[in-house]
C-alpha cells in the first residue's frame, strides 16, 4: 500500500457518506507498497481501508478484483470485502481516481517469514485457489509477456550503467522464455501477487489475504512461481531452501501438483522473476520524489533468475509427480 493522491479529511467524509459507515473520527496515510493510495479510516461503523486506485491498477479490471474478494469472503475465506454505496457499487471516484472502502483485516504482513509461517502461507493459497474456482469472474493477467516487452521498451529510454546492463540481461531472458513458457495446465482465479506482506499473520497464524488488485485467471502454478520468489529468497535475491519446501510442502497440503505443473516451476519461476524485476526496474527509473513511497530495488528479484535457470524440481523440495 502507498500515497500518490492527498485526501483530506473534508474529501474523504463526503466519499464515504454513501457507504453506510457513520461519521469518520480519523483518517491515516498507509504509507506501505508501491501501487494504490491508502488510507486507514476510523468511523461509527468501524475500521476500514480508503483506496484510491492508481498507475497500473487497470479500472476496468476491479469488478474483477473486488468480485473476487466478496466472492471468497463468501466462502469463508479471509479476504477483504469491498462496502457498497448506497447505489450498489463498490467503486466510486474521489480526487479524479477510482475509489472504494474496503473491509478491515486484522494481522500483520511479514517481512522475513519462517518455514513454519511458510507453510502456513502455502496452505492458504491452495485454498484460495480451491475456494476461488468456481468464481465466474474473468480477466487476463494485466501484467503479462505483452506488457513485460512495453515495459522493457519503455526502460530502454533511460536505462544506463547497471540499470543498462540489467535490462539487456532482462530482454535476452525474455527471448529464451517466450517460447518454453506453458499452456493448458489447471488454473482459475489467482492473486498473483501472493507476497508475504500482502498475507496478514497474528503470530504463525495467517489471518487474511490483502491486495488482489493483479488478480487475473491463470494457471494456479503460475501463482505458485509467484509467491515461491516473494517467499523463497532472501534479501539479496538467494533461495532459503527450508522456506521454499516449506512453502511446497504447505501448498501441497491443500492441493497436489500434477506432473506438468512441478515440470513447469523451473521456467515460470524465471518468468515471474522477470516480470518482478521489470516492474521495479520501471519504477525505479520513472520514480517521482514527490510520491510518498520508496522503489523497491530490482536486484533481488533479478538474482532470483539464476537460481531458476539452473533448477530442477528437486531444488524446490519436489520430486516429479
Amino acid at each position: 500500500m502507498a500515497v500518490f493522491t492527498p485526501v483530506t479529511p473534508d474529501q474523504a467524509r463526503a466519499f464515504i457518506a454513501d457507504y453506510g459507515l457513520g461519521a469518520l473520527s480519523e483518517i491515516a496515510p498507509i504509507a506501505e507498497g508501491v501501487e494504490n493510495t491508502n488510507y486507514r479510516i476510523e468511523t461509527a461503523g468501524g475500521r476500514h481501508v480508503l483506496t484510491l486506485f492508481e498507475r497500473r491498477t487497470d479500472a476496468a479490471g476491479l469488478p474483477f478484483c473486488l468480485g473476487l474478494t466478496d466472492h471468497l469472503a463468501g466462502r469463508g475465506f479471509a479476504a477483504p470485502r469491498p462496502v457498497r454505496g448506497a447505489s450498489g457499487d463498490w467503486i466510486g471516484r474521489l480526487n479524479g481516481r477510482p475509489a472504494a472502502v474496503i473491509q478491515w483485516l486484522q494481522g500483520a504482513g511479514l517481512h522475513t517469514p519462517t518455514a513454519v509461517q511458510a507453510t502456513a502461507g502455502g496452505r492458504l493459497l491452495a485454498d484460495l485457489h480451491l475456494k476461488a474456482a468456481d468464481f465466474a469472474g474473468r480477466r487476463a493477467n494485466p501484467v503479462g509477456p505483452a506488457q513485460w516487452r512495453l515495459l522493457a521498451e519503455k526502460c530502454d529510454h533511460r536505462a544506463a550503467g547497471d540499470s543498462r546492463r540489467m535490462l539487456e540481461a532482462l530482454v535476452a531472458e525474455l527471448d529464451r522464455l517466450e517460447p518454453l513458457l506453458p499452456d493448458g495446465l489447471p488454473s482459475g482465479a489467482i492473486h498473483a501477487d501472493y507476497f508475504p506482506d500482502n498475507v496478514l499473520y497474528e503470530g504463525d497464524r495467517p489471518g487474511g489475504v490483502i491486495d488482489f488488485y493483479f488478480a487475473h485467471v491463470g494457471a494456479w502454478v503460475w501463482d505458485l512461481a509467484i509467491a515461491l520468489n516473494a517467499w523463497g529468497f532472501d534479501t539479496e535475491g538467494r533461495p532459503d531452501e527450508a522456506v521454499l519446501s516449506a512453502f511446497l510442502r504447505g501448498y501441497e497440503q491443500g492441493r497436489r501438483l500434477e506432473r506438468a505443473e512441478v515440470e513447469a516451476l523451473p521456467v515460470l519461476g524465471a518468468a515471474s522473476a522477470v516480470r518482478f524485476t521489470l516492474t521495479r526496474l520501471h519504477d525505479q527509473l520513472f520514480h517521482d520524489p514527490d510520491w510518498l513511497v520508496t522503489p523497491k530495488d530490482p536486484a533481488p528479484f533479478f538474482a532470483r533468475i539464476a537460481f531458476h535457470r539452473a533448477a530442477s524440481p528437486a531444488d524446490y523440495g519436489l520430486a516429479p509427480a
